[in-house]
């Protein structure tokens, strides 16, 4: 907000002098107080009288908030502390469009935010004054981060003068005081721990630094402070990982853990990377409680984990999960570990990084530096008796090489692979080197996943759909009128984005007979995939569209967690 504009119109109609205007500025400044009430409180100026000067200020229709009461369904439209912060309040909607009504109308950037958070196609901003704008925030919005029981954060091993006792972020000021820096960096912990976060990004730029959480997939802005805290905050963060916090010309690896007052823990993996304006820090949470290792609950059709189980069941051989980066892989290949993990069974793993410890079976951490790779640990495992052996991810032909070995001699292999769909991943491997002998030799079962959202239940709703979308993304005509779609119009509980949680669409190609005569005679990947699909093996559209069908997710999840089908 411009005050000086304020202070120059208030001088120009001879309502106070600058002087005065200059010293009220001054202290609310130095006390974080808000100018625009402080006018009010000392009777400079009422609010109805500050809002005229402000209307002329930006040329923009105002609004009198003085008996506003805003209806239910916008008191949940936007976080309220993003509404705070921006200094923004929906008060209307109509016809999809959102009136909001802003301090600072002409800031764009503000206005850009409030299209993306709110899903309104077009934002209509109009002027009112910080106070009355402020006031009906505080009176009918609910702050879903203070409405919590407030928490302490702690390390594990907690210095006592890091105890936060607020749920809400503390907006900074550029004080140079290490303590907000404490206070601020637990704050952001705690909320995220809170929202379901996946990973957090805490990104510098040249006038700014930038906090970002990914929920449900999506990357949302949730604060921005002043640039000069980079250094501070990148610290405070190596510190609590344990990190070099001399070192900036390099990426680091770390792990952290916190605890809260509620007894909560969570882990947390840490990455540095040194860019032009300082340390980009991204921390992954890694929730145990949010660990599902229930197969009956991973998204699995009942005929799809009968065959998973039973590959699983196999003496030896090898089962591959495969997809892209933040796929899910990593909660099935441990629930398939939690449903082997017997006294009988011995299950050795080489992973990196551990994400989750798994009672009961020995887990080894990859440290390339001293030469301890994933090929290497394979072979120190064929030495430890195993039963179960699983390779955290296949990357090159040494490791493939010895997967497939032990594969061949007795022990079930279980291991990840970054490709597109499960017909990809037979051509990936040979194109490693191994032959393609080999490849039907030893592998079971091929699984490709990706993870589609949820529509959230709170704000859930019927739409309709026209019956031509439907057949162009793989319907059966015949089997069109079954299909019942819903979407989520956006609420507090699902961020306003539609969707809570994620739930994962998979596609399985068990190496049959007829799969292991086309591999082995060269069967391109198209060729592969027609005739899976010709065997009536599910694709990950298929898969898709039955979540689908269950109402579980829409037509714009289905397109972006599958490839169309041959």
């Amino acid at each position: 907000m411009d005050y000086i504009k304020i202070i120059e119109a208030l001088v120009k109609l001879k309502i106070a002098d600058e002087a005065t205007l200059n010293a009220l500025l001054a202290k609310c400044k130095k006390e974080n107080k808000l100018f625009a009430r402080e006018l009010v409180n000392a009777k400079i100026i009422d609010d109805v009288k500050l809002l005229g000067i402000v209307e002329k200020i930006f040329s923009k229709p105002s609004i009198n908030l003085t008996n506003f009461i805003p209806e239910k369904s916008l008191v949940t439209l936007m976080p309220k502390d993003f509404c705070v912060r921006n200094r923004v309040l929906p008060v209307s909607k109509a016809a999809g469009t959102l009136v909001v009504a802003c301090a600072d109308p002409s800031n764009i950037n503000i206005i850009d935010q409030v299209k993306y958070i709110s899903k309104f196609n077009k934002i209509q901003p109009v002027v009112s004054t910080e106070n009355m704008i402020l006031t009906i925030l505080e009176t009918h919005f609910i702050d879903q981060a203070t409405s919590l029981k407030p928490v302490v954060l702690k390390e594990t091993d907690a210095q006592k003068d890091d105890a936060y006792t607020q749920s809400k972020v503390e907006v900074l000021t550029d004080t140079g005081d290490n303590s907000s820096v404490t206070a601020f960096v637990n704050a952001v912990l705690t909320e995220a721990v809170f929202k379901r976060v996946s990973d957090i990004h805490f990104e510098p730029f040249e006038t700014n630094y930038r906090v970002r959480f990914r929920i449900d997939g999506n990357l949302i802005e949730y604060t921005n402070q002043p640039a000069s805290f980079a250094p501070a905050i990148a610290s405070r963060l190596k510190i609590m990982a344990k990190l070099d916090i001399a070192e900036k010309r390099r990426p680091q690896d770390g792990r952290m853990k916190i605890r809260l007052q509620t007894g909560k823990e969570m882990d947390f993996r840490v990455n540095t990377i040194p860019s032009m304006w300082g340390e980009k820090i991204v921390l992954r949470l890694l929730d145990k409680s949010n660990l599902q290792l229930d197969m009956l609950k991973l998204g699995f059709e009942a005929d799809d984990l009968k065959v998973f189980q039973s590959a699983l069941a196999l003496p030896q051989g090898m089962v591959l999960i495969t997809g892209p980066t933040g796929s899910g892989k990593t909660t099935t290949i441990y629930s398939a570990l939690a449903h082997l993990n017997k006294v009988d069974v011995n299950i050795s793993t080489a992973e990196d990084p551990i994400e989750f410890n798994l009672a009961g079976i020995v887990q080894t951490q990859m440290n390339p530096e001293i030469d301890f790779t994933f090929a290497t640990a394979l072979k120190a495992f064929l030495r430890q008796d195993p039963d179960v052996i699983m390779v955290g991810e296949i990357r090159d032909l040494e490791t493939a090489e010895i997967a497939f070995k032990a594969a061949s001699t007795g022990h079930l292999v279980l291991s990840t692979l970054h490709t597109n769909d499960a017909p990809s991943t037979v051509i990936r491997i040979a194109e490693m080197g191994i032959p393609t002998y080999m490849i039907t030799a030893n592998i079971s079962l091929i699984v490709a996943q990706r993870l589609v959202g949820k529509i959230c239940e709170n704000c859930k709703e019927p739409i309709k759909v026209e019956d031509k979308v439907l057949a162009e993304i793989g319907v059966p005509a015949e089997d069109i009128p079954n299909y019942k779609l819903f979407k989520g119009k956006g609420c507090a509980n699902c961020n306003n984005t539609g969707y809570k949680g994620r739930v994962a669409v998979y596609e399985l190609m068990p190496l049959t007979e007829k799969i292991k005569e086309a591999i082995n005679k060269g069967a391109t990947q198209g060729q592969i995939r027609y005739l899976c699909r010709s065997l009536g093996l599910k694709t990950l559209r298929r898969s898709a569209l039955l979540k689908l069908k269950a109402g579980l997710t829409t037509v714009d999840e289905v397109l972006n967690a599958s490839v169309k089908d041959f």
